[in-house]
């Protein structure tokens, strides 16, 4: 049930996508709804998963594939349609090739991103890469920033008369999200010399 959510939520995001070059304002409204559930089921299938007794290293790399999925096609379309840089998902993409090969590698040494047998072994990579607290840090100034950048080009609001600082809010979460991207990808990339260091002694 856990490895079906990760994958359904994918469909989710990808029809919310979807109903963006439909450009109405109902059409926006949905796209609104299902990003919502989308994000919201990336902590469900956590749920389900540890509820159940469900987790596996399937499950990690679905839940992994699923975030990479979704956010970068959510930045793409964004920068398509204008919104936003082209910068966003040249970072987020960038970003996700670096650290899932790395850890690719980690997985085949019997690590996992999260959890107890995580790839990281420092506190402040943990921390930074693992932990509740950034984890959902991180989730939030995504789903703010996807949402308010829905928002703001909603067509029928062009109406509002604070539309001008409310992008300035949205572009502020769209950089703080980024941001948090980069930086949770950084321990992945330090810590990784350990998973080559056999092979490098060995040469």
């Amino acid at each position: 049930m856990a490895n079906f959510i990760s994958i359904f939520r994918i469909f989710v995001a990808l029809f919310a996508i979807a109903l963006l070059y439909v450009r109405t304002t109902w059409a926006y409204l949905l796209a609104l709804l299902l990003t919502i559930i989308a994000f919201a089921l990336d902590g469900v299938d956590g749920y389900i998963a540890r509820k159940f007794n469900e987790t596996s290293d399937l499950g990690s790399v679905l839940d992994i594939m699923g975030d990479r999925i979704v956010e970068s096609s959510y930045w793409i379309v964004f920068a398509v349609m204008g919104w936003i840089s082209i910068l966003f998902p040249l970072i987020c993409v960038f970003r996700a090739f670096t650290t899932d090969s790395l850890r690719s590698v980690a997985l085949s040494k019997g690590y996992t991103a999260f959890g107890s047998k995580s790839m990281q072994k420092s506190k402040l990579g943990y921390f930074i890469c693992s932990s509740k607290f950034m984890r959902i840090s991180y989730a939030v100034a995504k789903v703010v920033a996807f949402l308010f950048l829905i928002i703001a080009n909603t067509p029928g609001i062009e109406f509002w008369p604070q539309i001008g600082l409310f992008h300035g809010i949205t572009m502020f979460f769209a950089w703080a999200a980024i941001i948090f991207c980069v930086v949770r990808g950084i321990p992945v990339v330090v810590e990784s010399k350990s998973l080559f260091a056999k092979e490098t002694q060995n040469g």
